[in-house]
């Protein structure tokens, strides 16, 4: 029994976010939740609530399918950054030209499962 949760347009850079995600895959979910928490990376905050919606989600779905589901025993299955649209946006430059600045966002996914499961 799997739960996901989807953060989408984080206005943070995909390379970045990236950074944070690769340390959580398929690591238990408190040791996520503290690893996170003493991250110095801002895109730590972001993830965080991602990971928090989806163990939420989980225990939702458990509670409707009539089993208790525990944060101790869920693992952190999938995670993965996907790049969103990018803002343009300009800034002057010398001699009167004008340079362009990507202002790039991302979409969040993390996937949460029970620890025996496949």
């Amino acid at each position: 029994m799997n739960a996901r949760a989807v953060a989408r347009l984080v206005r943070m850079s995909p390379r970045k976010v990236r950074l944070v995600v690769d340390q959580i895959r398929g690591v238990p979910v408190n040791e996520a939740y503290a690893l996170l928490q003493f991250s110095k990376k801002a895109a730590a905050v972001p993830v965080g609530k991602t990971l928090r919606s989806a163990v939420a989600n989980a225990q939702y779905k458990g509670q409707a399918e009539g089993e208790v589901v525990d944060a101790d025993e869920l693992i952190v299955r999938e995670a993965f950054v996907d790049e969103g649209p990018s803002l343009k946006r300009f800034r002057a430059a010398a001699m009167g030209r004008a340079a362009p600045i990507k202002k790039r966002t991302s979409h969040i996914t993390v996937v949460v499962d029970k620890r025996g499961a496949s």
